[in-house]
């Protein structure tokens, strides 16, 4: 005997228009959150970027971004304490999670110890004060 028929799944109509005018909401809220503590973070900081120190003045403005520190487009606090204003190319590499661990540092990012293994560890008791001079007499 043949298994029964399944009825079909209704799918709704989607309405590209709708979903067009949701899409172009949501990017015009982003540009104008944007806008807003970019504008913001200009006003309270040197045109300077944080990590490489280049200056930026004039049309060159527009390279210089807001990165938010905490990583949470939606933390902004009125006095910036979690923005940084960092150059297109510094930009990107904040983000690049490659070098991530590297702009932050493995010690900072994992805390001392935590590693579990220590090459060097007691190299410091093998070795004697005295053991450099002998070497030079010989």
């Amino acid at each position: 005997m043949a298994p029964p028929r399944r009825k079909p799944l209704l799918r709704r109509k989607r309405n590209p228009k709708k979903k067009m005018d949701i899409l172009a909401e949501v990017e015009r809220n982003r540009a104008e959150r944007a806008a807003g503590y970019r504008e913001q973070a200009l006003a309270l900081f040197p045109h300077v970027c944080a990590r490489c120190g280049r200056e930026f003045s004039g049309k060159e403005l527009r390279e210089l971004t807001v990165h938010h520190k905490d990583h949470n487009h939606m933390n902004n606090p009125p006095d910036g304490s979690n923005w940084e204003l960092l150059c297109l190319y510094c930009h990107d590499y904040e983000h690049d999670g490659r070098t991530r661990g590297v702009s932050q540092g493995a010690a900072e990012r994992y805390g001392e110890g935590t590693m579990g293994h220590h090459a060097f560890e007691g190299l410091k008791d093998m070795i004697t004060p005295g053991d450099d001079e002998a070497l030079e007499e010989e």
